[in-house]
């Protein structure tokens, strides 16, 4: 299974949710994509996106500063 990585990072509210909505809209379901966010508000917007529009979240954590969110490409 493929992992894409985005890096939101230095970005603020909506930036993070755009740059992993640009990168899903290219990706198979299935794959996984993690993305790499310094802005808090990433552990909330990332998976109200996901649950939006049909993704699925598989984890999310903090690592110092950064956020990480790794999620799966669900069907359109």
């Amino acid at each position: 299974m493929s992992k894409v990585v985005v890096d939101a990072r230095r970005l603020l509210c909506p930036l993070p949710v755009i740059r992993v909505q640009d990168k899903v809209a290219a990706l198979m379901p299935g794959t996984r994509v993690e993305a790499v966010c310094t802005d808090p508000g990433a552990l909330h917007d990332i998976p109200a996106w996901c649950r939006i529009n049909g993704h699925h979240i598989l984890e999310t954590r903090t690592e110092g500063d950064e956020i990480i969110v790794i999620l799966e490409v669900g069907n359109p």
